[in-house]
C-alpha cells in the first residue's frame, strides 16, 4: 500500500474510540497534585497531548504584569524539572499501552509551554492542532487524504475557518453517537 494511500485511510472505529480510553487512563495515573483541574488531553493517531494548568504562585498586589508573567513562567519551568522522571515514566507507559508518542506541556496564569511536541511529517511538519484540522476534514469525507485536504485548507482559509471545523467535529461526535446507539 503506498504512503497516500495510508494516510488515506479514515482512523478506524477502534482509534476514534480510543480518546477516552486515553483520558480515563491519564485520569488515573497522574498524580492528584500535579494539576488544579483535570488536564487537557488531545488524542490523534500519532500523538497524545498532556497540558495541565498548574496553580498561580503566590504574589503581592502590586506585582507588575511582567512580574506575574515571569512567575508564572518559572511556576512551570519547575515543574518541568520537579516531574521530569515521572513524566518520562507515565509517557513510556502510555506510549507502549497506546502505540502513540506522548507531549507534556503546562499553563500557569496565562503562560502556556510546551515541554515536548512531535511533529510528524505530512507534506510538512506539523504540530497536532494543524493534524486534526486535516484529520477532521479527512473523516468527514471532505478530503480524500491529509495532501488533499491541506490543499483544500489553503484555498479556503477565511475568517470563519474555526467555527465550521467546530461545527463539523459535533456533527461527527453526533454520528458516532447515533452509530453507537444503532444495532450491533
Amino acid at each position: 500500500m503506498s504512503t497516500e494511500q495510508e494516510n488515506s485511510d479514515p482512523v478506524d472505529d477502534g482509534d476514534r474510540g480510543i480518546a477516552g480510553e486515553v483520558r480515563g487512563w491519564f485520569a488515573g495515573r497522574l498524580p492528584d497534585d500535579w494539576f488544579t483541574g483535570t488536564p487537557d488531553i488531545q488524542v490523534d493517531r500519532e500523538e497524545i497531548t498532556v497540558i495541565g494548568a498548574l496553580p498561580e504562585p503566590a504574589q503581592d498586589d502590586n506585582a507588575t504584569e511582567a512580574g506575574r508573567a515571569a512567575a508564572a513562567d518559572g511556576r512551570i519551568r519547575r515543574f518541568r524539572e520537579d516531574t521530569r522522571n515521572r513524566r518520562i515514566e507515565i509517557a513510556r507507559e502510555a506510549e507502549h499501552k497506546f502505540r502513540r508518542k506522548v507531549s507534556w506541556g503546562a499553563s500557569c496564569a496565562g503562560v502556556s509551554d510546551m515541554f515536548t511536541t512531535l511533529s510528524v511529517p505530512v507534506m510538512t511538519r506539523l504540530r497536532q492542532p494543524e493534524r486534526r484540522v486535516l484529520d477532521t476534514l479527512v473523516d468527514a469525507g471532505v478530503a480524500r487524504s491529509r495532501s488533499d485536504a491541506l490543499a483544500w485548507c489553503v484555498r479556503l482559509t477565511g475568517e470563519n475557518a474555526d467555527a465550521w471545523l467546530s461545527r463539523l467535529r459535533e456533527a461527527l461526535r453526533q454520528v458516532e453517537e447515533v452509530r453507537a446507539q444503532g444495532p450491533q
